[in-house]
Parts: C-alpha cells; structure tokens; sequence
C-alpha cells in the first residue's frame, strides 16, 4: 500500500440503509467475509508504519508527560538550573535534578550506543538508574543519552548536549534509538534493552560468540559479557569484566580473572567518572526493571489497540460500543499474564551463592519505598537465594502501573489476587511460598493506593 505522504488514513466507517432485517444480516456477513478480514491486515501492513505509530497510540506524534518533560519545564521557567562541570558536563547536575543515586553506577564497554566511537574498554559507557529513568554518560560525548520511563507512552527517549548553554534542552529522539529500542528484544514496543555478548579490546562486539538479551531470568553465567562488574558473588561465575584479546571467541572462555572482582584500578581510569563502581546489584535491579518496565508498556499498549480496534469494529457492525469481542480478552489475558509473570519473578534465575556489592547501592535501594505495618518492604533484597526478599516488583507503585488502561489493570488485579490467596495453582507460580503470597498480599494491602474494595477484605 503506497502512502508516500506518511499521513495514515482512517479506517472507513461502514453504516447499513434501512432495510428489512434478514437483508441487513446478510450485508452484515457480506461484511463480515469480505471487509473485517482485511482490518488486521491494514492495522499492521502499512508501508513504513509500526504498530504503536498509529492510533491509538501515535507514539511519535503524543506529547510525552515524564521527569525529563517536568525538568525542561521547570529550566524553561527558571525555577530549575543546571549546573556544569568541564570534566562530565552536565551529569553530575542532570542526575541530582531527577533524583538518581550516584550508586547504581554501572560501566558498559561494549560499542553498542549512539555514541559508539566514544566508548573502549577503557572508555566505558557509564549507566545510571531509578525507578523512572536512565541515563548514559561517554567520556568526551557529545550528549547525555537518556531514556525515560512514560506512563503513556512507555520509553521516551532524549539527548542533552553536553556544550555549556544558558537554557540547557533535551531533545526528544524517535529515530536512530527505536532502530534497535523496538523490536522483539523490547516486546515489540519503544523498551530499555540490556544485552550481554563477548567484546574485544577495541569494544567491538563479536557478535560471532552469541548476543543475548539480559533479564532477571538470565542465568547468572550468561549474564554481563560487556560490562564490568564490582562485587562478589561467591562460585557463581559470570561474564563481566572480560575482553577478548583474539579475533575470535575462544570455545572454552577462561573468565577467572573477572569474578568477585571489588576495585576496576587495574583495568581503566576511575578518575573521570563519578564513582570507581559498576555494582553488581544495581545491574541485577536495572535487569529486572527493563523487562517490566517493557511488559507494562506492552500491556497498557495491547489494551488500548485492542478496544481501538473493537469500537471500530462495533460501530463498522452497527453493534452497541460495549459489545465485548473474545479478541479484546484474549489480548489482555496474554498481555496482562506476561506482565504478572515479570512483576512476580516467574523463572528467576537461581542465586547459589550470596551476592553483595561494592557502591552501597544494595543498601540504599532497601530503604527506599513504603512499608507496611510490620516495617516490610517490596524493596527489601535478599541477594542470598533470589533478588527480592518478597518477589514482587517495586515497580507496582510506578506511575507507569497506575497509568495502565483500566481493563488491564482490572484482569491483573484480581490474577494477582488469586495468586496471593492460593486460588491459582499455577505451576509458573509454585516459587511463591504461601508465606511469600501472604506476606505480598498483606504489603501491597498496606502500601498500594487505588486497590479494588474486594483487596480490603481478610483473605
């Protein structure tokens, strides 16, 4: 379908004349055989259109309402400056104005940025992260790159410039970043990617060792390959800190040297960058945070198309608006399960050994977020047999959660509450003990604004 205009026509709206009821029922087949047929078609072949860029969504053309939105606002109107350093620019400034630590440094070296030519081995990328945002520093970059979290739009990506200005801008980015922030890697919407794959020393990867995307079910072995790693982590071995010196990946890789590693001196200049860290927790927290952050995304996204596409389907049919397709449920069952399933740590790779880190960061981020009457926390790590002492996200107070289309939340509220209070048998589910449920249940009770009522009540 040629639209050399990139202007996406509307679906038409199909309406029935009077006519006598048995002929309105066959038009409504004919309709139904010829025309219903070719909206899925349409909704998903037009030329150069990805799903999310049209509606409902029109990811490229919606204003985003996020941190980074608040903060241009707030420089906009003088009430907010930034201050900048001549050696990192406006980092240091850019991470207290949005609130993010210092300790979930992480340092990346793998040539897989818009600013590839910058980072080496002993150049790395450094990573930081909260609950809302993450940002990306190169030594001698051109600009900050930062992606934020969108309650509506899921992952909305910027670049600061990194040359001192009066009022400094982030610019919003929907090209070069969806190239590879928009495929199966990210559910198939704008998402956060974290990848792990052999490097060489010039932070080439060798893509001939394998790539990997890197969540929370990643085992601990595979995970980290371009990255370093501050931290120990007893036995387990993982793929941090090595660098491949070869033209080729060894068959058998001899990491010795890169496990339980506390101090990176030996292996770059820790001077230029804002702590000597790349904490291994904040890595096993920002891996987590991802995945869900691109499951929510892809559940408030799949809801939203689904009822699109049932009103135009509905009004196309002459049915009521409220008319429920199978489809629409369907889709929010998938979607919503996928969610479920992340928040809930379905499949965590197994802890055999206990994990700390070197930055404080573990500490910290335990002390962040409300907690019930007993004093727990959703942010409460364990690090000894998996990430959180009660696995289920923190990410359930996220804006982006409460931001979810009203029907997916509706179907994840009352799974989840089945799962809690043991009406859910679910194989998938068998890692939550009946004291993880109840303890979840009872913290949640305590902590969630916005339940529905039948959450109150006693389980």
């Amino acid at each position: 379908m040629n639209n050399s205009s990139g202007i996406i026509p509307p679906v038409v709206s199909v309406s029935f004349p009077p006519a006598p009821r048995f002929l309105a029922m066959r038009l409504k087949l004919l309709f139904s055989l010829l025309v219903l047929p070719t909206l899925p078609f349409l909704a998903c072949n037009l030329k150069g259109a990805d799903e999310f860029e049209r509606p409902p969504i029109q990811y490229s053309l919606s204003t985003p309402k996020n941190c980074i939105t608040k903060l241009q606002d707030k420089l906009d109107k003088g009430s907010t400056k930034l201050t900048y350093d001549g050696e990192t620019g406006y980092l240091g400034s850019v991470l207290k104005a949005l609130n993010v630590p210092l300790e979930s440094q992480m340092l990346v070296f793998s040539k897989t940025s818009l600013q590839l030519r910058y980072i080496t081995p002993k150049t790395p990328r450094a990573v930081y992260f909260n609950d809302d945002v993450y940002v990306g520093y190169c030594q001698s970059g051109d600009v900050l790159e930062i992606s934020a979290v969108d309650p509506t739009l899921g992952t909305v990506f910027y670049t600061l410039d990194q040359q001192q200005m009066e009022i400094p801008q982030f610019i919003r980015r929907v090209d070069k970043c969806i190239i590879c922030h928009s495929s199966s890697r990210t559910e198939g919407v704008p998402g956060h990617l974290v990848r792990s794959l052999f490097v060489d020393y010039s932070g080439q990867p060798m893509l001939s060792g394998g790539s990997r995307t890197v969540d929370h079910t990643t085992p601990i072995d595979q995970r980290w390959g371009g990255w370093y790693v501050t931290g120990k982590h007893g036995e387990q071995n993982h793929l941090g800190n090595l660098v491949i010196r070869g033209r080729d990946v060894p068959r058998d890789v001899d990491n010795s040297q890169g496990q339980n590693v506390v101090s990176l001196k030996d292996r770059l200049e820790l001077g230029r960058y804002l702590t000597p860290h790349s904490d291994i927790v904040a890595l096993m927290v920002l891996e987590h945070q991802t995945l869900v952050h691109n499951r929510m995304t892809k559940a408030n996204f799949t809801a939203r198309q689904a009822f699109d596409y049932e009103n135009t389907l509905n009004e196309a049919l002459g049915e009521p608006k409220g008319n429920r397709l199978d489809s629409t449920n369907r889709r929010i069952q998938s979607a919503g399960d996928d969610l479920i399933e992340a928040m809930l740590f379905v499949e965590e790779a197994k802890i055999t050994s206990p994990i700390s880190g070197t930055s404080g960061f573990a500490e910290s981020f335990s002390q962040k977020g409300p907690k019930d009457k007993n004093g727990r926390s959703l942010y409460q790590l364990d690090l000894q047999h998996r990430m959180l002492k009660y696995p289920c996200s923190h990410l359930i107070y996220s804006k982006s959660f409460d931001a979810l289309h009203p029907e997916m939340k509706k179907y994840i509220w009352q799974k989840m509450w089945d799962i809690f209070n043991n009406k859910d048998s679910s194989k998938k589910y068998a890692h939550l003990s009946t004291a993880d449920r109840k303890a979840i249940l009872e913290i949640i009770r305590d902590t969630k604004t916005g339940l529905p009522d039948y959450w109150k009540a006693a389980p």
